[in-house]
């Protein structure tokens, strides 16, 4: 399955909008798969792995959407005795502006209207994460965010997305047949997939990135991950 990338005809969501109905329904669609088509699960496994009790970490979530990746964060940290503050980044104003009414209980997070690729100092962050967004951009954007990524932190990065394939789309057809219909939702989703990297090229990029000693694996549903450990 080829990919197709027409950066002149991006998703709906990215579109310069105002707070509407349908932005907020696709962003709760958006939640609801991450919850339980396996995005949470994913950054669960690492959060395992890499915050443990008394730690006090800054982390960056690139790309955040409506924030739930960085409350995912947060309550973990809660549960687990560790101190986290969070820093939020996504382009879209709507977007953010959504994210911070939903983490109105989480003083932990902060949240900013801005380019990613253009985002942050060096060094500053001990968990970067990027997810489900790295298919949004061109191949050459992409290799550069990843190299942003390891740049700005000291310790941890993560980048997950979808994984493309005749499986993905299948699934993604059906359920945005039969459960979350919304034109935006079904749109951006089924574009998604086929804009998705395949496993053989996020690695290609990862080592064009010039990423040195990083892990790659699948994970379920159509997911991938790529992840640098310091």
């Amino acid at each position: 399955m080829k990919r197709r990338f027409d950066p002149a005809d991006p998703e709906w969501m990215d579109r310069p909008q105002p707070v509407s109905p349908e932005l907020v329904s696709d962003l709760r669609n958006l939640r609801a798969l991450n919850r339980y088509f396996g995005s949470h699960r994913l950054i669960r496994h690492f959060l395992r792995r890499w915050i443990q009790p008394n730690d006090n970490f800054r982390v960056l979530d690139l790309a955040t959407g409506s924030g739930d990746i960085p409350r995912l964060v947060v309550e973990f940290a809660r549960k687990s005795g560790a101190t986290v503050q969070v820093e939020a980044v996504d382009l879209q104003k709507s977007t953010v502006e959504i994210a911070r009414q939903l983490s109105a209980g989480f003083p932990e997070i902060s949240y900013q209207c801005a380019d990613i690729q253009h985002f942050g100092e060096d060094g500053a962050y001990d968990i970067v994460l990027f997810s489900l967004a790295l298919h949004h951009f061109e191949a050459e954007e992409a290799v550069r965010l990843l190299r942003r990524c390891s740049d700005l932190s000291r310790g941890w990065v993560l980048v997950a997305d979808l994984r493309r394939g005749w499986f993905a789309k299948l699934g993604v057809d059906l359920l945005t047949t039969t459960i979350f219909r919304e034109a935006m939702t079904r749109n951006d989703a089924r574009v998604s997939v086929e804009r998705a990297f395949s496993f053989r090229e996020l690695h290609e990029l990862a080592r064009a990135a010039d990423w040195k000693n990083f892990s790659h694996r699948c994970f379920p549903f159509a997911r991938q991950a790529i992840w640098l450990e310091g």
